[in-house]
């Protein structure tokens, strides 16, 4: 395990350990409901503290105004130093977020390890853009040459919010672009996941960045409220769910601050009657049961032809059974707990109310009867849904898929649109001038097409609309957003 766990309950304050002055607060194992540690917990106070020691950092420090290359060399730095403690990583990531042995190297260390990479190359970017000279009538009939020039440069101090679903990758993706361009950082993880978080402050050390430029501090809403209210912060970026995105949006208001919103979604995954079906039923099982549902992007609508529907639900219902569902920390687990009873006990809820509506439960349904410990769920599915169900319009945040049957192409967009969200999709289709001519009719941010490239791409933006939130990840889209552009214009006479 990760020494960090050991190190005592201290928070990472300008450059310094420092005890929380919220207490100390128990980390769960939601595999065995063992406690990992104690992790400590800020109060409002810390995370005043934080925000003064940021704001420092930009207004008077050197981080800002290094030369880019210079940046780049720290900030590659720092992924070796992660690199070291690769396998120490994944072992935390399986005990404190509970992701099974595979998918905790791949997706939770892999992935985001190089879309990091990609970033800290391209924050090398020219920040300066070189607009076309333009010649201008004076009113004593001369005339003046002139040009400008867009800079982009860092924000300023960055509130970054993270959940607890991919700790140590949500992690990641807001901490290096941030520094990349030169911003300073206050991180605010997952209670249920702080162990995550805290580790930066071990790599920062490390790895020598300045006092303030890296702040972590674990704690519960009052600490959140601070950072997304108090003025010294130019700009909160936030993952988890839209209740709470609105909240913030609100407590951001007053100061005009910007925000990155990464929240919910219930995106539809549309089979087409000349899809694979093999491939479709694999890719539906995936978009159900990794990290036990708990994942944003995840299509749990599975929007399927009724002239296939019998078969495709049949199929997935019979592997679905099959999925080992158990202790992550065995390598044959195929599918971990979800993170806390809580979390359960709104998956059960939402499986009731299916049922209560109408739809048919064909696979799973409740907790697995040989599992006394732990917070599991079994893999579950249900047909019969109609996009008006609770099933089908809410994020469960758990390991339910449900299946809405459909006769045309236009039926399909139109219950795919019909969302209050709008982060994921998919088609699979024989034809794929027509599953793209669909993917482009989706109002979503992100589309896949017969299962996509099979992995996300570094250089590709991700987001939502509507309740999935605003604002990009990832690629050059995503390191701008933690910039503003400036433009300087001169003239010639």
């Amino acid at each position: 395990m990760l020494d960090i766990v050991n190190k005592g309950a201290l928070l990472y304050i300008g450059g310094e350990w420092v005890s929380g002055s919220g207490g100390t607060e128990a980390v769960i194992n939601p595999a065995n409901e063992r406690v990992i540690g104690h992790a400590p917990l800020g109060s409002a106070a810390d995370a005043e503290a934080a925000i003064a020691a940021a704001r420092e950092a930009f207004d008077t420090g050197l981080w800002p105004r290094l030369p880019a290359r210079e940046r780049q060399a720290k900030m590659t730095a720092f992924l070796a130093a992660i690199e070291r403690r690769k396998e120490e990583i994944i072992a935390l990531t399986v005990a404190e977020a509970g992701a099974p042995q595979v998918l905790a190297r791949f997706l939770h260390y892999e992935t985001p390890m190089k879309h990091a990479r990609a970033t800290v190359e391209l924050a090398t970017r020219d920040p300066v853009t070189a607009h076309a000279p333009e010649v201008t009538p004076q009113a004593d009939g001369t005339k003046t040459l002139g040009m400008a020039l867009m800079v982009r440069q860092p924000i300023g101090v960055v509130g970054a919010i993270t959940a607890y679903n991919f700790p140590f990758f949500l992690n990641l993706a807001k901490v290096i672009p941030s520094l990349a361009v030169g911003c300073t950082v206050v991180l605010k993880p997952s209670p249920y996941t702080p162990f995550a978080a805290l580790l930066f402050g071990e790599i920062a050390e490390e790895v020598g960045l300045p006092p303030g430029v890296l702040n972590i501090v674990n704690g519960g809403a009052e600490v959140g409220e601070r950072l997304t209210t108090d003025a010294r912060v130019d700009l909160v970026t936030f993952t988890g769910s839209d209740v709470v995105g609105a909240k913030i949006q609100a407590q951001a208001a007053p100061t005009l601050k910007r925000v990155i919103m990464e929240l919910g979604g219930k995106s539809a995954l549309i089979v087409r009657p000349d899809a694979d079906l093999r491939a479709a039923v694999a890719c539906g099982l995936v978009n159900f049961t990794t990290q036990c549902g708990q994942g944003c992007g995840l299509l749990t609508r599975h929007i399927v032809h009724n002239s296939i529907r019998a078969q495709y639900v049949e199929a997935l219902a019979a592997i679905a059974r099959q999925v080992k569902v158990g202790d992550p920390a065995d390598p044959a687990t195929g599918m971990g707990p979800l993170i806390r009873e809580a979390a359960r006990t709104r998956t059960e809820q939402l499986v009731a109310s299916a049922q209560d509506e109408g739809a048919r439960l064909v696979a799973g349904g409740k907790r697995p009867s040989d599992l006394d410990k732990g917070f599991y769920f079994e893999p579950t599915l249900f047909d019969d849904v109609k996009n008006h169900f609770r099933i089908a319009r809410q994020e469960v945040f758990g390991p339910v898929g449900v299946v809405i049957g459909y006769d045309d192409d236009d039926e399909a967009i139109g219950i795919a649109n019909d969302s209050d969200y709008g982060l994921g999709g998919g088609v699979f289709s024989a034809d794929a001038g027509k599953a793209y001519e669909m993917a482009l009719r989706l109002h979503t941010g992100n589309v896949s097409i017969n299962g996509g490239a099979g992995a996300m791409s570094s250089q590709a933006p991700f987001g939502g609309v509507r309740r999935s939130g605003y604002g990009l990840e990832y690629g050059l889209q995503g390191l701008n957003e933690f910039t503003y552009a400036k433009t300087v214009s001169f003239h010639g006479g």
